[in-house]
């Protein structure tokens, strides 16, 4: 179902390892225009830059790019965009990709597909994106998060352990998975409605959040449901270090 849909980019100046990240030169502009480029490729209606720093803000006007003003004190970014569909006046029913700031090489298709598939089922008001996990190491590498499905591809859990676990081969150390189940890593990137964020947003944190350091877990305490649409691959990583911005910088270069 190709409903239109929102790009929402949070983007804040403060980072522990890359200050300024979003205005980090590559390839002869601002990581943030790239990040926005991406969005006008996948198709966006309206591309809105979130951020709490005026220097964020008047680069991405200069650019001809809508950008409002957050508040400094939201503990995620999802709070940030659900007050971004406030000011904005967005209607319940819209859908909202949630895009970060540090992720210049994610593929146009995968922000069309997370919204697509938000539109085209009714159960769930939020999507995700996973991968299959082809090297067997990262089935056991916590910073890869992983997700189990139900048949209908909605999470039945997402975690920083492998899950599902393969009691006959795997040992604590490791093992060699039988192919019998996929295994999926989870793509950080959603789709929501504007109803559903204000749901979220009335929330309290749950024990499995901070247990796990997932957000997304909050939405299965709740009882909501979470549909993961599983993509080709896991997309290039995004900047966290300057040795990222030098090998996406190669990257954009090359195309």
């Amino acid at each position: 179902m190709n409903q239109p849909f929102k790009v929402v980019i949070p983007a804040r100046y403060a980072s522990t390892r890359l200050h300024g990240k979003p205005l980090l030169n590559i390839a002869g502009k601002p990581m943030i225009a790239h990040v926005c480029e991406r969005a006008k490729l996948a198709g966006a209606e309206d591309i809105v830059v979130a951020t709490d720093d005026t220097r964020i803000f008047d680069t991405v006007t200069d650019l001809g790019i809508k950008a409002v003003m957050t508040r400094e004190d939201h503990q995620s970014g999802t709070e940030r965009i659900a007050e971004v569909a406030g000011i904005c006046g967005w209607q319940a029913h819209d859908i909202i990709v949630n895009l970060q700031g540090d992720e210049p090489l994610i593929p146009p298709d995968y922000i069309r597909e997370v919204a697509f598939a938000l539109a085209g089922q009714s159960q769930a008001g939020i999507a995700t994106l996973a991968a299959n996990i082809v090297d067997s190491a990262e089935i056991f590498n916590a910073n890869a998060v992983k997700v189990v499905l139900d048949k209908n591809n909605y999470a039945l859990y997402f975690s920083r352990a492998p899950i599902p676990w393969e009691r006959a081969n795997f040992s604590t150390k490791g093992g060699t998975p039988t192919g019998a189940i996929p295994y999926l890593r989870h793509i950080g990137m959603y789709a929501y409605t504007v109803a559903f964020l204000n749901r979220y947003c009335s929330w309290q944190a749950s024990p499995l959040e901070a247990v796990e350091s997932l957000e997304q877990l909050r939405i299965l305490w709740h009882g909501d449901k979470v549909l993961v649409k599983v993509v080709d691959k896991t997309p290039e990583a995004g900047v966290d270090t300057q040795e990222d911005l030098l090998r996406v910088e190669r990257v954009l270069l090359s195309l």
